[in-house]
Order: structure tokens, then C-alpha cells, then sequence
């Protein structure tokens, strides 16, 4: 199958077109945020487009569809990964190419976190032939506002990305740490004081991640804050030198599972998260991933897990094996898009559930 695919090329949206390309398919990318980067990263402009649902782009955006689809070779699919700058008349420019054009986010563009950031794309849900989400709330709420098919995915860690084997050996003493968070400072999260009540216990914390300097708990913060935010060798490193690894949630964006839910067992670290109704239906409690309430619950079973070695190894290995047995990496999710594409399976609204 030949791709279209307009879409960021790192990170994450990075990975699912690498996936893409192993299973077989041309995947032609091209990169809006590239395009319009002096817009975007712009301090002042970056912020106005994001706080008006970048409604003033979508001229200036249609014009660059409207060439991409001039130039664009004959396809068979158009892949929009996150799809926030693209309005109604944006989408329907792509589809005079005459193919089936999909949308796939993992944010939550219907909840209320980030005001009007997805204003445009609401707007557009009706002119997609399918859109991917990873929340319950989204399938009735995306339906709701217009959307035709909406399938609802588990989000994934990369099989290549996030290969264990990929991080340094051995791991180097800067990335090492009895308890490690990775991740961005968020406002209203209350993040900083989780992170700061387990050190007060003390934990061994190390934190890595974007932002939090804005912390107002940041001078208590900074004798654990490691570094920014990491990828690559580095990111498997910092999982790999942790004796447990956090999973923190975003209540704002009505988080019962993130990526890192599923990345840290298959880069084989020990997750240890809050106890969600999805947490528990990917991983054993005790067996193959530790979760907790509260930030006193959690650091209770940090505790214990740093005192039992043996148990730490024996939870980790079971973790990587059910991660890998649950069927959630890249390859295997970006599969289920294109059968849902060739002809819809499944309830709206059911997750294609783990395999065991």
C-alpha cells in the first residue's frame, strides 16, 4: 500500500511511520510542522494559533494541501497523525484525491485540558473516513460532533524504538536511580508534589523531563530533577538504570493508560503506576506491574520493592513478557488501522483487547 502521510516526523507520530515502512508500505510523509515551523515556533504566533484552534492557518494550510495534493504520486491512503491544524476545508482538499482519509490522535481533542487547541480539527471530525482514537470518552463524544467511524485503539510502545537492546552497556551511573519519573512538568497535575512527598519519604528520585522550572516547588525539586526530556539510547538508559519507574497520569487529558504504560515494560523496566480499570487490564497487580491510589500507597510499594531485589526482577521479566504478549506495539496497532480502513471490524467504541 502507498501512504500519505502528513504528519510530525519524530517522536511518537515518528515511530508509527517507521512501523508503517516495516510492514511493507511506502509511506510518502509529509510534514506540516516543518512547513509552517516560523509560524508555529514562533513565541507569539505559536501561542495565538494554538489558543484560536489554529483558525488562522487554515487558509494558508489548505493552500499547502491543496499543493501536496497536486504533487502527490498516486496513493492509496491518507494517514493524518494528530490532524490539529486541519480544518474542515483542509480535509476536504485531501479528499479530491479520491482515496480514504483517515485520522489518528492520541490526545484528547474533545476533552477540556487545552481549550481551544482543537477547535479545527472538531470541526473537521465529519469529513474523515475513520478516526483512531485511545479513550472510551472520545468514540460517543467524537460521534457526537460528526465522525463517522471511530475506532478505539491502546496506545504503543515501538518494537524497534524501545528494543532493550538499544540502550547502553553497561547503563551509565548518571542514569541510574532507586525510583525514576520521565516526563514534562504540567500545570494543575500536582505532578511536583507527588514527586516531592516520595523524596520526602526518601526515595532515591530521579526525574527527567521538560518544564519543570515552572514548578512552584521547584527549588525543593531541583536536587532530583536529572535533566530534560530524553529519547533514544538515553530514554532506554534512564528506564533500564531505574530500580521502579513511575507512570504518572494526566487527569486533565483522562488518562487511564500512556505510552509510558507501555514502554517502560517492553524497554524492560519495572512500571509502577496508578491503578486504573485499563492498568489492570494490561498487566497482573503484583505480578507483571505494581500500581497504587495515592502518592502514600505508592511510596509504600516502592519501598517494599527496593528492599526485594528478587521480587523486582521477577515482576520486570513478567512485565516485558505480557507486553509483548498483549499485541500493543506499533507494527501491531498500525495493522488494526488498516484492516478498520479495508473494511470496519469490531464495536465502535471496544479496543481490540489484549490477547491474553
Amino acid at each position: 500500500m502507498r501512504i500519505l502521510c502528513l504528519s510530525r516526523i519524530d517522536g511518537t507520530s515518528g515511530h508509527r511511520i517507521a512501523a508503517l515502512r516495516r510492514l511493507g508500505h511506502e509511506v510518502i510523509v509529509r510534514d506540516p510542522y516543518q512547513a509552517y515551523s516560523h509560524y508555529l515556533k514562533n513565541r507569539w504566533t505559536g501561542a495565538a494559533n494554538y489558543r484560536t484552534g489554529y483558525a488562522l492557518l487554515q487558509g494558508s494550510m489548505q493552500r499547502w494541501t491543496t499543493s501536496v495534493v497536486q504533487t502527490a504520486p498516486e496513493i492509496d491512503l491518507v494517514w493524518i497523525d494528530h490532524g490539529e491544524l486541519f480544518g474542515p476545508k483542509v480535509v476536504n482538499s485531501l479528499r479530491l484525491l479520491g482515496k480514504p482519509v483517515i485520522l489518528y490522535n492520541v490526545d484528547d481533542p474533545t476533552g477540556t485540558r487545552d481549550g481551544h487547541r482543537f477547535d479545527s480539527l472538531r470541526r473537521a471530525l465529519p469529513h474523515y473516513d475513520l478516526c483512531v482514537v485511545v479513550r472510551k470518552e472520545n468514540v460517543a463524544e467524537f460521534g457526537s460532533q460528526g465522525a463517522v467511524r471511530v475506532l478505539r485503539v491502546w496506545r504503543s510502545y515501538d518494537e524497534v524504538a524501545h528494543n532493550p537492546a538499544r540502550a547502553p552497556r553497561p547503563v551509565p551511573a548518571r542514569f541510574c536511580a532507586d525510583v525514576s519519573f520521565i516526563g514534562t512538568w504540567m500545570r494543575n497535575e500536582a505532578r511536583d508534589a507527588f514527586l516531592l512527598s516520595l523524596a520526602e519519604r526518601g526515595l532515591d528520585i530521579g526525574i527527567w523531563g521538560d518544564r519543570w522550572q515552572k514548578s512552584s516547588l521547584w527549588l525543593r525539586l531541583r536536587p532530583y530533577w536529572r535533566g530534560p526530556s530524553l529519547d533514544g539510547a538515553d530514554y532506554l538508559a534512564a528506564i533500564q538504570g531505574a530500580k521502579v519507574c513511575l507512570g504518572l497520569l494526566s487527569k486533565g487529558n483522562r488518562d487511564l493508560h500512556t505510552q509510558r504504560s507501555l514502554e517502560i515494560p517492553y524497554a524492560g523496566g519495572l512500571l509502577c503506576a496508578q491503578r486504573t480499570s485499563e492498568h489492570l487490564e494490561l498487566y497482573v497487580e503484583g505480578e507483571e506491574a505494581v500500581f497504587w491510589s495515592d502518592a502514600n500507597e505508592c511510596a509504600e510499594k516502592c519501598l517494599e520493592l527496593l528492599a526485594d531485589s528478587e521480587k523486582r526482577s521477577r515482576i520486570r521479566v513478567a512485565g516485558m513478557r505480557r507486553v509483548r504478549q498483549n499485541g500493543v506495539g506499533n507494527e501491531d496497532i498500525c495493522r488494526q488501522v488498516l484492516a478498520a480502513v479495508a473494511g470496519w471490524e469490531g464495536g465502535a467504541g471496544e479496543p481490540l483487547r489484549p490477547s491474553v
